[in-house]
């Protein structure tokens, strides 16, 4: 059988629970800002993010608009089909799964953000726009590969369109913009090279992983992979109803993401941790209060405690706090234990 379009299910995957709990916030709550996964090869990073497609729920298009725009929804669409909409016209729907759009490194600047035809622009005043890799993305899942061999002016326009959720494409005085709201996620193998400081930063959340050390665990890699390659039907077939539930908890942590509510005390305690962990800037700690909120969300919560705070410092302050030289990114758990600690 064929097994590369019968994706591996994504609750089948062994152990790596920081990296499965970082696509799964970005899943709920997209104004993360994305996440990158550093590791090894052979660690299931590419495997997590094609899984994590399989969890979204299906999403309704507008069918010849190739940007995908939600039919209804007025706010999220492109110049030409709120101009449809407001003459009256009837947009013709489709329903479709959300995309994994793979991004390969030797993308240029024009075939990542598309390109615009000037000569008509200048002649007839029209617009001719071909759309490029940030459209097709809209509404699914934008996937970098060795993010960091990626030319850095090109990795600038990606975050820019992620933090935005708009495209804008300016040629000669001419410019043009279109919808662009994905969820970024950049893998990397750290040994390949490094993201500039300035780059780490403006991703939301960032995990580092390993392969796994317990041979019991090692063995289930194993046998989960034969099963799925000897049959990978029946294996998706198994691990179905795990798959059911957690989409069930997206969902319902997607409804309850804006009545959570976070106190003054809490917000003091974000504000303590990113200071005393030597953080730059303020994007630490909004992001932190974000992810602490989508994981009160995700836990069925309407009150962010201590223990979301905790698992947010470690999601989006590793890349973020200022080292030495050679010394790794991680969070250190020793101190944040301590600022945690301080009042109980």
């Amino acid at each position: 059988m064929v097994t590369d379009r019968i994706i591996y299910p994504f609750t089948a995957i062994v152990d790596q629970e920081k990296m499965k709990q970082a696509l799964l916030l970005n899943a709920i709550n997209t104004k993360l800002g994305g996440v990158l996964i550093r590791g090894e090869k052979g660690t299931a990073k590419s495997t997590a993010v094609r899984a994590l497609a399989q969890l979204l729920p299906d999403i309704e298009v507008v069918a010849d608009c190739p940007f995908g725009c939600p039919p209804n929804n007025g706010s999220e669409m492109c110049q030409s089909c709120l101009n449809r909409l407001q003459q009256g016209e009837k947009l013709p729907v489709a329903r479709r799964r959300a995309r994994v759009i793979d991004l390969p490194v030797s993308a240029t600047e024009d075939r990542v953000v598309g390109t615009l035809d000037l000569e008509q622009a200048i002649k007839k005043g029209e617009k001719k726009f071909e759309p490029g890799i940030l459209a097709e993305a809209n509404r699914g899942i934008l996937y970098v590969d060795e993010v960091n061999l990626l030319d850095d002016h090109i990795v600038d326009v990606l975050l820019d369109s992620a933090a935005m959720g708009i495209n804008t494409i300016e040629r000669e005085g001419v410019s043009y913009s279109h919808p662009a709201r994905f969820i970024l996620v950049g893998t990397m193998n750290p040994e390949e090279g490094e993201l500039r400081p300035q780059l780490l930063d403006r991703f939301g959340l960032c995990v580092n992983i390993e392969g796994i050390l317990d041979p019991e665990k090692r063995v289930d890699v194993i046998k989960r992979r034969a099963l799925y390659e000897d049959d990978p039907v029946a294996f998706v077939h198994m691990w179905e109803p795990r798959q059911q539930s957690l989409r069930d908890q997206i969902r319902k942590a997607e409804e309850l993401l804006d009545k959570v509510q976070i106190s003054e005390e809490m917000l003091l305690l974000i504000v303590r941790i990113a200071i005393e962990m030597n953080v730059d800037g303020h994007r630490g700690d909004i992001i932190m209060m974000k992810a602490a909120k989508t994981l009160a969300a995700l836990h069925g919560r309407c009150e962010v405690t201590k223990e979301e705070i905790r698992k947010a410092a470690d999601l989006t302050l590793q890349h973020r706090m200022r080292r030495k030289p050679f010394q790794k990114i991680g969070v250190e758990e020793e101190k944040l234990g301590r600022i945690l600690s301080v009042g109980n």
